[in-house]
This record gives structure tokens, C-alpha cells and sequence, in this order.
């Protein structure tokens, strides 16, 4: 099973990317792991730019899209929603059929005690308008995420570890069986 991570933030070290790895160690034997890194050197989307010959960049997370089986998603929550920059690389799959029924798996972290709702919900209407399989046990927000992983990183709180494990666990029972989880 071949699994394309996708971590909302830039920012080196994020707690966002942090997860996704923790997800990654957290997986079945079957389960690889592609860490997308390309966000920021993304263009800013204009549909004049999305024809016959898009940017490389673009063709470039659209193949790493079209050969994943699944796809899980972690973002922070910025000014009430998905930061830009995730967003932007979504708006780049809108005229492809790349998230077309395929299974993914999202996650907000916020350093709040709201868990990133705002950024969640944008990221679910976002997805079910790409006509993602968004998998319901996928779905999985994280308050307070700082007073839950150490200063290296990692994930402390068994709770959200097992969280975290719930939700690669339906990523792999939703690409195993595509017609019977949901």
C-alpha cells in the first residue's frame, strides 16, 4: 500500500510533519509512506497555467497523487482555516481526477484546546469537493498538540498514539477492501 503524507505546514519541525512520521511508524508492514515536501515550491494557482503543460512542480505532486492508493493529510489551523499553502496544492487537483473516490485520512493539530475545527472543516468541504473518499474513522482532531509530543518530536500521549493508529488502521482496511469501508 503506497501512502502519500501531506503535512498542511512549511515550517521545519512542525508538529504537523512530526505526526505524519509517528502515522508512518504507527503502519502496517504493507503500508509505505511518500512525505510530500514540494508545498512551497508550488505557484500560486491561475487556471491560464493549468492546461496542456502545467508547472513542473504540479505535474509532479499530481503523479505522486495519482500512485498513491491512499492519502493522509495533517494540518495546522491558520487564521480559522487551512494554511495557503495546502490549500493551494488542493486547488491544483481540481480540474484532475486525482483524489476521485480515493481513501484519505485527515488530521487537524492545533496548539489550542479547539483542536484546529476551523482548519478541519475547511480541509473535509475542500476534499468532498475533490470527491475524495474522506473515511469517517480517518478523521481525527488533536487539541493541545504541543502537550503531546516531546521536545524531539514525538508523540508522548498514548491516546492520541492509539488515535493516530485508529486512523492509519482505516486507511489500510479502506484501500484493502475500496468498496466496503468507508
Amino acid at each position: 500500500m503506497q501512502i502519500l503524507a501531506i503535512s498542511g505546514s512549511l515550517r521545519a519541525g512542525s508538529t504537523n510533519s512530526h505526526l505524519l512520521r509517528a502515522a508512518a511508524c504507527l503502519a502496517p508492514e504493507n503500508m509505505n509512506f511518500t512525505f510530500y515536501d514540494g508545498l512551497a515550491d508550488l505557484p500560486h494557482f491561475s487556471p491560464e497555467l493549468d492546461g496542456d503543460n502545467p508547472p513542473a512542480s504540479v505535474i509532479h505532486l499530481r503523479e505522486l497523487l495519482q500512485a498513491a492508493d491512499g492519502i493522509l493529510i495533517c494540518t495546522p489551523e491558520y487564521a480559522f482555516g487551512v494554511p495557503g499553502s495546502l490549500k493551494n496544492a488542493l486547488d491544483w487537483t481540481v480540474s484532475t481526477c486525482t483524489f476521485s473516490n480515493k481513501p484519505v485520512a485527515a488530521i487537524s493539530a492545533s496548539s489550542t484546546y479547539m483542536g484546529g475545527d476551523k482548519a478541519h472543516a475547511s480541509l473535509l468541504l475542500t476534499l468532498t469537493a475533490l470527491g475524495a473518499n474522506i473515511l469517517e474513522s480517518g478523521k481525527l482532531m488533536i487539541a493541545a498538540i504541543r502537550t503531546k509530543m516531546n521536545s524531539d518530536g514525538e508523540v508522548t500521549d498514548s491516546a492520541t498514539v492509539q488515535s493516530l493508529k485508529s486512523v492509519v488502521d482505516a486507511l489500510a482496511q479502506a484501500i484493502a477492501a475500496p468498496h466496503t469501508i468507508s
